[in-house]
């Protein structure tokens, strides 16, 4: 029961979803420092680069567990069958189509795209859950927050320049659409199952299977050092931390409430990879996406308070 006080206090849902958020910002900047030491560039590497944290976020997460003394391997062949399913989903797949869509497009287009996600898993909400309706506040503050994240990728980099293409836009696309549905069947299965359980196997079973494919179009991952060990070990925890915490904020709160959260990750992505990779942080328009972000997320969370 503390648990279920835990992550439906009003308070403490703004403080973790944000904390999710900003964990998974600060993966931009990451990933971005892995591609240099580990000299990545094929999409088979960045692949393999992907299952390694995945892999090892679901391994930390299941140590967590044995360490709490809880039982891990309780399930039955069916619910075993639902977490491969997710993390074939939620990790691998979406993945998949993220990584080699971004090789097709530009990176203000993927951001913008991948920020589509929040508005398909709260129509999606709409029509599967009774409580969980589209209304005037929902819809402005989503529209408002996804303003700020066009706002905060327009960095001089152009929108244009390339066709459309579905090998690009079109495959972020999927990999947006993925991670709402997914988001939202893992909701289903956490209701019968330790969310943070399915969590770990979902992100090891994910985790192998992007490695398995990484290897398979020929990638490899090269220039471990201390530096670069420590960095996948960080992106490996930051991941474990988030999907743990957000899983169990989907199980026991409504999917629009938490998904609008998402509109943070790449305001926090833009201004944490200014921070890390010295670029400038004094920049209008993270200000003014951060406050556009934030007020929507308040307008679809007020519905809540007048209920």
């Amino acid at each position: 029961m503390d648990e279920v006080k835990v992550y439906t206090n009003r308070k403490n849902i703004v403080l973790l979803a944000t904390l999710c958020c900003f964990l998974w910002g600060s993966a931009y900047p990451a990933i971005k420092v892995g591609y240099s030491l580990f000299n990545i560039s094929d999409v088979g590497s960045k692949l393999i680069f992907a299952g390694y944290r995945f892999t090892l976020a679901g391994i930390f997460i299941l140590i967590f567990e044995l360490i709490s003394k809880r039982v891990i391997f309780k399930f039955t062949r069916k619910q075993f069958g639902q977490i491969t399913l997710l993390g074939l989903t939620q990790t691998a797949l979406q993945y998949i189509f993220f990584y080699v869509g971004m090789s097709y497009t530009t990176g203000v287009r993927g951001s913008i795209i991948n920020g589509t996600g929040t508005f398909v898993s709260i129509i999606l909400a709409h029509f599967i859950y009774k409580n969980d309706r589209l209304n005037l506040n929902k819809i402005i503050g989503c529209v408002i927050g996804f303003i700020g994240v066009v706002i905060v990728n327009l960095n001089g980099e152009s929108l244009g320049g390339t066709s459309v293409t579905f090998k690009g836009e079109g495959f972020i696309m999927i990999a947006a659409i993925i991670f709402a549905v997914s988001a939202i069947y893992g909701k289903k299965i956490t209701q019968t199952q330790e969310p943070s359980i399915v969590t770990g196997f979902q992100l090891f079973i994910g985790g192998i299977l992007l490695t398995a494919l990484g290897f398979a179009l020929g990638g490899s991952l090269e220039g471990f050092t201390a530096k670069s060990t420590l960095l996948l070990i960080y992106m490996a925890l930051l991941s474990s931390i988030a999907f743990a915490v957000w899983t169990q904020l989907l199980k026991y709160n409504k999917v629009g409430l938490i998904s609008v959260f998402n509109f943070l990750i790449p305001v926090f992505g833009t201004l944490l990879s200014a921070l890390i990779l010295g670029e400038n942080i004094f920049d209008i328009k993270i200000l003014i996406a951060l406050i556009l972000v934030c007020y929507g997320i308040f307008l679809v969370y007020r519905v809540k308070k007048e209920k």
